[in-house]
This record gives C-alpha cells, sequence and structure tokens, in this order.
C-alpha cells in the first residue's frame, strides 16, 4: 500500500517514513500543501497523512480540495483515499474543523507512535478490503494481510520488495506491467532505483519460485515491454 506524508517538520517526517517503511509500506513525503496536491494529482494513495500547518496550501484547505474534486470526479484516483490529519492544535473547534474539512481521523501532536500505526491500521482497513482478500494464481497464493506467501502449498520466503512486485503481478493477471511501472508503484518516488533493480528482483522471484516447483515461465517477460504471469 501507498501512503502520501503530507509535513513540513523534516525530523517528523523522517519519523514517520521510517515507521511505515519497516511496515512495509510504500511512502512518498511532500513538504508543503502544493507538493503534495501535485502528488495526489499524479499517483493514487491509500492514505495520506497530513499536517494541518503547511505552507502555501494548509491542510484544511488540501482537504477541502481533495474532496471536493472527489465529488465533482468520482473517478478521480484519490477519491476514496483516507485522509488522517496531524496537528499540534487540539481544541474541540480544531477537530471539528479537521472532520469538516473531510478528515477521516484526527490525531494530536505529540503522539503515541503506536497509537498512529493502529489508527493507520485501521482507516487502511476501512477504506479497501484488499487487505483482507487472499490473492491466488495458479498455485500461487498470497495473503496482504500477512504478507505470507505459499506455492502448491509450501513456505515462498520473500523479501518484502519480492512480495510487493508478485503482488503487483498477480492483481494484474495477463496485464504486462513495464519495468517502470514496477518501480512507480513498489519503491517510494524519494528511493526510485534503475530498472537493472527489477530485473534482479524478478530473477530471485523466479529462482525461488523454480525451486517450489513452478514452471520456468511463470513470470513471463514480453521482450520490450515488460513482465506478467503466464
Amino acid at each position: 500500500m501507498r501512503i502520501l506524508v503530507v509535513e513540513d517538520d523534516t525530523q517528523l517526517a523522517e519519523v514517520l517514513t521510517e515507521a511505515l517503511s519497516r511496515r512495509q509500506y510504500v511512502v512518498d513525503v511532500a513538504k508543503d500543501g502544493e507538493a503534495a496536491w501535485n502528488s495526489a494529482e499524479s499517483m493514487k494513495y491509500d492514505l495520506v497523512v497530513l499536517d494541518v500547518t503547511l505552507p502555501k496550501l494548509d491542510g484544511i484547505k488540501f482537504c477541502q480540495r481533495l474532496r471536493t474534486s472527489s465529488a465533482n470526479n468520482p473517478a478521480h484516483r484519490n477519491s476514496g483515499a483516507p485522509v488522517l490529519m496531524l496537528t499540534a492544535r487540539d481544541t474541540v473547534a480544531d477537530k471539528i474543523a479537521g472532520l469538516d474539512a473531510g478528515a477521516d481521523d484526527y490525531v494530536a501532536k505529540p503522539f503515541d507512535l503506536e497509537e498512529l500505526m493502529a489508527r493507520i491500521r485501521a482507516l487502511l482497513r476501512r477504506g479497501s478490503s484488499a487487505s483482507t482478500v487472499s490473492l491466488s494464481w495458479g498455485k500461487l497464493y498470497l495473503n496482504p494481510s500477512t504478507f505470507e506467501a505459499t506455492y502448491d502449498g509450501s513456505p515462498l520466503s520473500l523479501t518484502p520488495k519480492e512480495y510487493a512486485i508478485l503482488e503487483l503481478l498477480v492483481a494484474n493477471g495477463r496485464r504486462v506491467l513495464s519495468r517502470s511501472s514496477i518501480i512507480e508503484q513498489v519503491w517510494s518516488v524519494d528511493d526510485s532505483p534503475v530498472e537493472e533493480t527489477v530485473r534482479s528482483h524478478i530473477r530471485c522471484l523466479r529462482q525461488k519460485l523454480r525451486i517450489l516447483g513452478a514452471p520456468e515461465n511463470f513470470i513471463e517477460t514480453v521482450h520490450g515491454v515488460g513482465y506478467r504471469l503466464q
């Protein structure tokens, strides 16, 4: 799942990015409201963690703009994205303003990091049923809620990035995914690797699948285009 963190406090943004990345979320960071809006217009997010006090476009106005765009265009890429607001202002009036702007939850600073992670998990469960649905392709089974994978009943030991790539391939079925598309959806904007890194992950996935009895071309290369499942 991909999360947009909108926070102008560099230290706090780094803490949140590290905590979310450890839990296998892909994290993009924006340090002002306008940069956040540009990200929301170009990328689909499963959740937005949004500071209220921001340069250029504050959190309340950003949230209002997001909800207005969604109401006018239900097909907007982030029309269903839940918003969790962070703010040092914790009066009842401030909370009401945030919720009225369209936020789904409101957390006052300073906060307990584990409680914040629990609130994020709750919003992600509410916003998407994908985390509770198992994915399968032939003898391959994936459980997105536990990040576990099996092939023909045997556990498949994967790194977080390998799991994310395999889940992406299963979710897209026979649709061909280019290496640049995989990078865009699996890695954060600030951590985009070269395309050779994707090739390396695909080679490791194929090797691990073959050991459990999967065919050589279970992950098929469409030359000049990308990858898909056979």
